[in-house]
């Protein structure tokens, strides 16, 4: 099934944000950790036009941390700085002022010679919907502040959110999207609920899903829901209902005749991947980028 892309409003979003350039000083673009390259804007780098950025690996504590530190390695050798955050518990967020000082030490040396105050950092934070850009924004902030309206269409205004005396943050004037071309994007995106689950069946998302998981996180599998696997390397769908009804059995997610429920199967998968309940997860590798 291919996702829409919104390129009409992209274009509109790519005006308003190329338009704050000249305000701010640098960008963090926030990711999702478990699936960074699915969760980014592929006109990002045109965008900000050669802006310092920091990426923010958000949601961390729910991606495989192995993992996680090759994506921090893959952005290195790209020319980012990268660093896990969740802006959920506070996890890694005190350590974002710092390293935007880190990328902006040689302007601040270049104002103190000319005899001029640094000031505080002023940076835009772009990032696709549902990454949990207004959860970082209320961290950083302290406080709760206006909705950042992660829909389409919606229009705002030019945003400072003051977060403590050396950062002022400019919320982005405009929503990114990432692109479903490949619908493999679209599927991991539905596997953490960034994408609505009318968009896609759940039980089409809940198997590859566990499609997946079987392939890099078998054990987790096995031991939430004490399963009988399959052979090894046996992934095909035959062996995914396999599966799936063992979940559903696991979890009490029958008919009556005790027939199970695959779409309650799935639902329930889903929720205990999404929670955390499966352990720590990471949906791509950097390998898989092309």
């Amino acid at each position: 099934m291919t996702i829409q892309w919104f390129p009409g409003h992209m274009t509109k979003a790519r005006r308003q944000i190329e338009e704050k350039l000249r305000l701010i000083d640098a960008a963090i673009e926030l990711l999702d950790a478990r699936l960074p390259q699915s969760s980014r804007n592929p006109m990002i780098d045109r965008i900000l036009r050669g802006k310092p950025r920091l990426v923010l690996l958000n949601k961390c504590d729910l991606a495989d941390p192995a993992v996680t530190e090759e994506w921090v390695a893959f952005f290195a050798g790209q020319g980012l700085a990268a660093l896990p955050v969740d802006s959920q518990s506070g996890r890694g967020v005190k350590e974002i002022l710092p390293r935007l000082k880190e990328l902006l030490a040689e302007r601040t040396a270049k104002r103190a010679e000319k005899g001029m105050r640094p000031g505080a950092v002023r940076a835009l934070i772009v990032g696709i919907p549902n990454v949990g850009k207004s959860t970082l924004i209320n961290r950083l902030a302290g406080r709760k502040v206006a909705a950042t309206g992660d829909k389409p269409g919606i229009t705002k205004g030019q945003q400072w959110i003051k977060a403590g005396g050396e950062l002022e943050l400019l919320d982005t004037p405009g929503v990114l999207w990432p692109k479903f071309e490949d619908p493999d994007v679209g599927m991991r995106l539905a596997i953490t609920g960034a994408v609505k689950e009318e968009i896609l069946p759940v039980e089409e998302v809940a198997f590859a899903a566990v499609r997946y998981m079987l392939a890099h996180y078998a054990d987790a599998l096995r031991e939430r829901y004490a399963l009988e696997m399959p052979p090894s390397g046996s992934f095909d769908s035959d062996a995914i209902v396999g599966v799936m009804e063992q979940i559903g059995k696991a979890r009490g997610c029958l008919r009556s005749g005790g027939q199970v429920d695959l779409e309650k199967a799935s639902l329930s998968v889903l929720r205990d991947l999404r929670s955390g309940k499966l352990g720590r997860v990471s949906l791509e590798r950097p390998e898989s980028v092309s």
